[in-house]
């Protein structure tokens, strides 16, 4: 498949969602992809800010736009108080804001990490992942639809990040992680009703978003609980195909490239790597791989393949002298391409998107580094945000406006007069 096919294979797969709304994580197609050209690439806290707004309390989700309305999750510290805030694309001003109350008490890393998923929209419904208080739908005036309270408590050191997935009359979520003790699953429900059509039980799962992607003219669900790599019939849930070489831990949603049928699937804690190619085998071990790297730098931000190469940003934890930054690797052997001679400022948790040739990357303290799409390291721009801030969130853009959510305020950039 030459690249002008498979670009046409990923913009099909967006007609559903205009690539001027960007209505879930990662924008329509889930892998990162803005099918848009004239987006700012030059920022400041005065310069090209079209509003800013203060965040009545912080959270780790990045904001998913349709149209005139911005939606974003928050939550108190302790988790005790989860809310989905609908925006006024316009200015920024709250249209409505649902609350949810869960006094229980919730594992995660800090108290403030408990408005982590994103949510996701079809422009009629918005449906949001509250962790252990549950899964809830909304029109877009605020009125609840449904609700699912019954996905059990997780868990986990690190919390729960994985964003719900619209698919046709399905919404897809991967529940948990809840430390092996039940409630791990993906699960499916009809987006109107929130009747569970299938669900997939999983000893353990992980804080990566599934995506969907189109292999030999098959829609199949990607997704990677511990340890491996797998493909459903996302209309049923029956397993296509799994792949082994993975670790326990799992922060990064599966890519995959149409032009070459390669998926890539990324540990994070310092653990593997892998890339397969795509040949209708049941199950791929680790001799069936195009490249496997068991020991790498950290990934929690999800990476993006562009053309022949996929593009992560790592950090490495370790000594402040030790580089941490963009990586590019040959798609199809593994091959690490771009050398870091300088240690980037901030280590980054958000994901990559790609707009026309160019990779932005938004890092933990609030500066957007824009790459050059290329197998050459090329920094095209940096861009920083009000000292003092900080974020784990990623970009998110529509109609030529980028939103950046931080701990204290959500952005809109834009260039528009």
């Amino acid at each position: 498949m030459n690249r002008l096919v498979a670009l046409v294979a990923l913009l099909a797969f967006a007609a559903d969602a205009s690539a001027d709304n960007w209505p879930a994580w990662r924008g329509p197609t889930g892998q990162g992809y803005c099918f848009e050209k004239d987006v700012p690439m030059k920022w400041s806290p005065t310069e090209n800010v079209k509003w800013k707004i203060k965040l009545p309390y912080g959270g780790n989700s990045t904001p998913v736009v349709w149209n005139d309305r911005v939606f974003l999750t928050i939550a108190n510290k302790g988790g005790t108080l989860r809310s989905l805030m609908c925006l006024d694309r316009a200015d920024g001003k709250e249209l409505w804001k649902k609350d949810i109350n869960y006094p229980e008490k919730e594992q995660n890393w800090t108290q403030d990490w408990y408005g982590n998923a994103s949510p996701t929209t079809d422009g009629e419904r918005v449906v949001v992942s509250l962790g252990s208080a549950g899964m809830y739908c909304y029109d877009f005036k605020g009125n609840e639809l449904w609700k699912r309270t019954d996905l059990g408590k997780w868990q986990h050191n690190f919390g729960n990040a994985s964003s719900p997935v619209l698919y046709h009359d399905l919404c897809i979520l991967l529940c948990g992680p809840n430390n092996g003790k039940g409630g791990n699953q993906l699960l499916a429900v009809n987006k109107k009703t929130g009747v569970t059509v299938w669900k997939v039980d999983e000893k353990f799962t992980s804080w990566g978003t599934p995506i969907i992607v189109q292999i030999d003219g098959k829609d199949q669900l990607l997704y990677s609980p511990a340890y491996q790599l797998k493909s459903v019939d996302p209309k049923t849930g029956t397993e296509n195909w799994v792949c082994e070489g993975l670790m326990e831990y799992v922060y990064t949603s599966p890519l995959y490239s149409p032009e070459h049928k390669i998926a890539v699937a990324m540990s994070g804690y310092q653990k593997s790597a892998l890339a397969v190619k795509i040949t209708g085998s049941a199950k791929y071990t680790k001799s069936d791989l195009l490249w496997h790297h068991p020991s790498n730098d950290q990934r929690v931000g999800s990476g993006i393949i562009v053309g022949d190469h996929v593009y992560i940003y790592e950090e490495n934890g370790g000594a402040i002298s030790q580089p941490i930054g963009p990586k590019c690797f040959d798609l199809k052997t593994g091959k690490e391409l771009w050398k870091l001679e300088k240690r980037f400022s901030g280590s980054n948790w958000g994901s990559m998107v790609h707009v026309d040739g160019k990779l932005y990357v938004f890092t933990r303290d609030c500066t957007t580094y824009i790459f050059k799409a290329s197998p050459k390291l090329e920094l095209l721009a940096t861009n920083k945000l009000d000292k003092g801030e900080s974020t784990n969130s990623s970009p998110a853009i529509s109609n030529g406006e980028i939103f950046l959510r931080t701990n204290r305020a959500l952005w809109c950039i834009s260039e528009k007069k």
